[in-house]
């Protein structure tokens, strides 16, 4: 365990009286508003810090990619931040911000990095609330020729860092605690719908990844999920997940929600016991998703399906869609078996510090939606 130079206990007492849940009108950088706020920025500066020594010492590199990308990432549900590059010549192109470096990352274990992180900001757009914030920091990081159940043992371990950096004997969100130290418990996607919803979720995939729409909307609707007749396979597996599993995870303990179904990992790989399921699995503590993680799909035909699928969706939801990086799909052909895994960096220092809004843990928040 690395040791931190100052407890989050010690600025505490500190700023003891202050209001710190409270978020109001008052500018960020407004005297008493930033001292109240002050005890969770140090402490995300100890949390940064030592989680570069964890990564150093385990053999990464640290890198620096580029947030401007041709596209910011083909899940149908995320919005980017869209601008226009100038060329010397006068020419427009539509460029991104990222939404994860994931693509750049991708490219360079292609390049024959085999350990690499990132902690970097990432954009995304129609977002923002207590655990969302439209720029915020994600910690990225890949393992080239490994297995992606190493990744739940980083995830273990950086979880442990924060909480001794914080000086936190238990995390807290809501009404909700667990210990930041115990191993966590591992449960598969399938699990949880039948544990916590009643749900047989496999029932309705295929061994060739084909979804049933019907048959998962039938038991929705027996476990009290309201169902619309235009959603789709997965718009109720989202409704469940929020409504009926999401809050349950991370009680005493961390979980690792693994095993999702194929449908619902569109960059990861089919797990070779059971095509209905890939290598992909999120943490949760307290009931708040802190990292997702794949053994990543390294099929460039398959994988330039998915994001096809993935982007008629958004255009039939939302009206947009983002183009696909033909320079990714190149390099995933080059690319070597691996694993990454991408953590909210923000809502791991918010839990380990006790904060209640992310923006108590960001210096400088967004100017605008508040």
């Amino acid at each position: 365990m690395f040791a931190c130079a100052r407890s989050i206990a010690t600025l505490r007492a500190e700023t003891r009286g202050a209001n710190l849940t409270k978020l109001s009108l008052t500018p960020w950088w407004n005297r008493q508003r930033h001292q109240d706020r002050r005890a969770f920025l140090i402490s995300r500066g100890l949390i940064t810090r030592a989680s570069r020594s964890w990564f150093e010492a385990e053999g990464f590199v640290e890198v620096e990619t580029a947030t401007l990308q041709v596209s910011p990432g083909n899940e149908a549900h995320l919005h980017a931040f869209t601008t226009e590059a100038i060329a010397t010549d006068g020419r427009r192109d539509r460029v991104h911000l990222r939404t994860s470096p994931e693509f750049a990352c991708k490219k360079l274990l292609a390049a024959g990095e085999p350990r690499i992180f990132e902690l970097g900001r990432v954009w995304r757009n129609r977002e923002r609330g207590p655990l969302h914030h439209p720029e915020f920091t994600m910690l990225e990081w890949y393992r080239a020729d490994e297995p992606y159940a190493r990744l739940m043992d980083d995830c273990a371990a950086l979880l442990a860092l924060a909480a001794d950096c914080a000086g936190a004997g238990k995390f807290r969100w809501r009404g909700r605690d667990m210990d930041p130290f115990a191993p966590p418990e591992r449960l598969s996607v399938a699990e949880s719908f039948a544990r916590f919803a009643g749900i047989d979720l496999l029932s309705s995939v295929s061994v060739a990844g084909e979804t049933d729409r019907d048959r998962l909307a039938s038991a929705a609707r027996d476990a009290g999920i309201r169902v619309a007749d235009d959603d789709t396979w997965a718009d109720i597996f989202s409704r469940v997940l929020v409504e009926k599993v999401e809050a349950n995870l991370g009680h005493g303990r961390a979980t690792i929600l693994c095993e999702y179904p194929t449908p619902e990992a569109a960059l990861a790989r089919t797990l070779r016991k059971d095509s209905r399921v890939a290598e992909r699995f999120e943490l949760y503590a307290c009931g708040v998703e802190l990292a997702n993680a794949f053994g990543e799909l390294t099929d460039p035909v398959e994988q330039r399906r998915r994001f096809e699928s993935e982007m008629t969706e958004m255009q039939r939801v939302y009206g947009e869609s983002y183009p696909i990086d033909e320079g990714l799909l190149a390099a995933l052909a080059e690319m070597p078996e691996a694993c990454g895994c991408a953590l909210g960096f923000d809502r791991l220092v918010m839990l380990a510090t006790g904060a209640t809004h992310i923006e108590q843990v960001i210096w400088s928040p967004a100017p605008y939606g508040t």
